[in-house]
């Protein structure tokens, strides 16, 4: 996937605003051999870039003043509540170099296990992203994770799971082998039946005031 991109020598608050008012998105690029570079990105081509899942896990070729370098996308600052990039980061990528990175799962063929088509259960997923590390030439645009020889009850860990060649999870913490996906029974939530009412007591009569 392909983008342009342009240096920015102005810097700072007041810079980035113009640059917003002007249809530009500031961004920086950094890493490898060469030092950080502040650029700029036409807002209408990033915005829809950035709404490809695949821009977020590809690498990526830059057309940074004409010239091209493969990058990958590292952060992405959006407006609270309106339809804008305010910031984009990326880091260059070295052909030789392990990258750490987050990728999507997919989960495909739920519907086809025996989980749900003979035991009448539902199977839910596990993350919905992966941390992984891989040489670029290796990396996957995303994992899938295949659910249709699931049983009843059945859980299925990492380890189950083949990854890409050349790719291997990063763990964070403890967990090194998550649950991707689990199937059980349907919870039915039962309501509960009001109690009958139990009729009140007639009350009792008043005694004749003395006269």
């Amino acid at each position: 996937m392909k983008f342009t991109a342009s240096s920015r020598s102005a810097q700072g608050s007041s810079a980035s605003r113009r640059l917003r008012l002007a249809g530009r998105v500031p961004a920086i690029v950094y890493g490898g051999k060469s030092a950080p570079a502040n650029i700029e990105l036409d807002h209408n081509e990033i915005y829809h870039a950035l709404n490809k899942e695949e821009f977020h896990a590809s690498i990526l070729d830059m057309v940074l003043d004409g010239k091209s370098e493969q990058v990958l996308v590292r952060d992405v600052q959006w407006h609270p509540y309106r339809q804008l990039v305010l910031h984009v980061d990326f880091q260059r990528v070295d052909a030789n170099q392990a990258l750490n990175t987050r990728v999507p799962v997919h989960y495909l063929n739920a519907e086809q296990s025996p989980a749900v088509k003979l035991a009448g259960q539902v199977i839910t997923h596990g993350p919905s992203e992966l941390d992984i590390s891989c040489l670029p030439a290796n990396l996957p645009q995303f994992i899938e994770v295949d659910l249709s020889n699931m049983v009843g009850g059945a859980r299925l860990h990492l380890s189950d799971i083949t990854l890409p060649i050349g790719v291997k999870y990063m763990p964070h913490g403890a967990d090194v082998n998550p649950i991707m996906a689990q199937a059980a029974e349907v919870k039915v939530v039962e309501e509960d039946t009001p109690a009958a009412e139990t009729p009140a007591a007639p009350a009792a009569p008043e005694a004749p005031a003395a006269e």
